[in-house]
């Protein structure tokens, strides 16, 4: 699977059922030698999704469960 497939999929929370956002809005880390995703950092948005905190929170690629047509499932520890 290509990022761009990825790109517009949302990612959801499996523990806490929240929306976390767009995978096209995050930042990937990517190794190096390998080339495959570390993880997703994931921009917190202002109220109303008008701007970009300095908040962000980190997604492991260990932490996606499943990836369907429209979202992305991950598991964090929040709840």
């Amino acid at each position: 699977m290509r990022f761009n497939d990825l790109g517009n999929k949302e990612l959801i929370d499996l523990t806490s059922g929240s929306r976390l956002g767009v995978l096209g809005q995050t930042d990937l880390e990517i190794d190096e030698k390998t080339g495959q995703i570390i993880s997703f950092t994931i921009p917190q948005y202002t109220m109303f999704g008008l701007r970009k905190t300095e908040v962000y929170s980190r997604i492991d690629w260990k932490q996606i469960k499943k990836i369907g047509d429209d979202m992305i499932i991950v598991e964090t520890d929040k709840g």
